[in-house]
């Protein structure tokens, strides 16, 4: 864990239950993040990480239970609070989000010249200084297009920390990375981490990533928390759906006949 971290909770999720029409994604979900730590969110695809990050962000409204972050309730903040609140958090997307039309320098600019008041000349030497730190000193003038993925990944990263937030969201850091590529993010995450020290909820299925990153890990199955702890913790974990994931098993589930003929014929199964 981070020298910097401390057992003050920066993030504080209660009882959350979360609908996409009728379909329940997330299922009484309970979860905190301590001040300086890295907390990894796993699970496997429509198990629900997703969407529990889309709702850390403000972006959903839970249908039931309570979203603290940075002593704000989610679901009680309004709209100009929620656009203040955004200002200390940053954002890292899968694929890296920056405008096709502006260059790597122009992308990373953008939330100062957003949000601040600052100079053209100051603005400029901040960017410079955060592409500094992602190894990209000197390509502030090239397009998103003439960069490799690894690179996009880091010019993203760059943006997301141009503010000097004090909560940093990852939606899956190594997607599309070769290994190689996404060992040298996990070592950047860690050090920005640790210079920054910068709370961070990192999102991702890559078990190598997150063992190597997280503070704490905590995995859903099927909108459910089933399991938040350290890493040695989660080895040791005799939960069978925790070690199916840590060790890539298939999930075997016994079939309903009455149900399963009930879905494809819309029918009723007789009483």
């Amino acid at each position: 864990m981070a020298t910097g971290a401390t057992n003050e909770p920066i993030i504080a999720i209660d009882n959350l239950v979360a609908h996409y029409g009728k379909r329940k994604i997330l299922d009484d979900v309970s979860l905190t993040v301590n001040r300086g730590e890295v907390m990894v969110i796993m699970g496997g695809s429509g198990s629900g990480k997703s969407t529990l990050l889309r709702h850390l962000l403000g972006l959903n409204k839970p249908t039931a239970g309570a979203i603290r972050i940075l002593g704000h309730d989610l679901t009680k903040i309004n709209r100009k609070e929620m656009y203040k609140l955004r200002r200390e958090m940053g954002v890292a997307f899968q694929g890296g989000a920056l405008f096709g039309s502006m260059t790597v320098g122009e992308n990373v600019q953008l939330p100062l010249r957003e949000h601040t008041k600052l100079d053209d000349n100051t603005i400029r030497i901040m960017a410079r200084i955060k592409l500094e730190i992602m190894n990209l000193a000197g390509f502030e003038d090239l397009m998103p297009s003439e960069l490799s993925g690894g690179m996009l990944k880091r010019a993203a990263l760059a943006r997301a920390v141009i503010m000097d937030p004090k909560l940093l969201f990852f939606d899956e850091p190594s997607a599309g990375l070769d290994p190689v590529v996404s060992a040298e993010l996990d070592e950047l995450i860690l050090r920005l981490r640790n210079a920054l020290n910068i709370t961070m909820v990192v999102v991702t299925h890559e078990l190598e990533s997150a063992f190597k990153i997280a503070d704490r890990i905590t995995m859903l199955d099927q909108g459910k928390v089933i399991f938040t702890g350290s890493v040695p913790e989660i080895r040791a974990s005799t939960n069978e759906r925790v070690q199916n994931m840590i060790h890539r098993r298939p999930r075997t589930e016994d079939v309903d006949t009455e149900a399963y003929l009930h879905r494809l014929t819309g029918q009723r199964p007789q009483a």
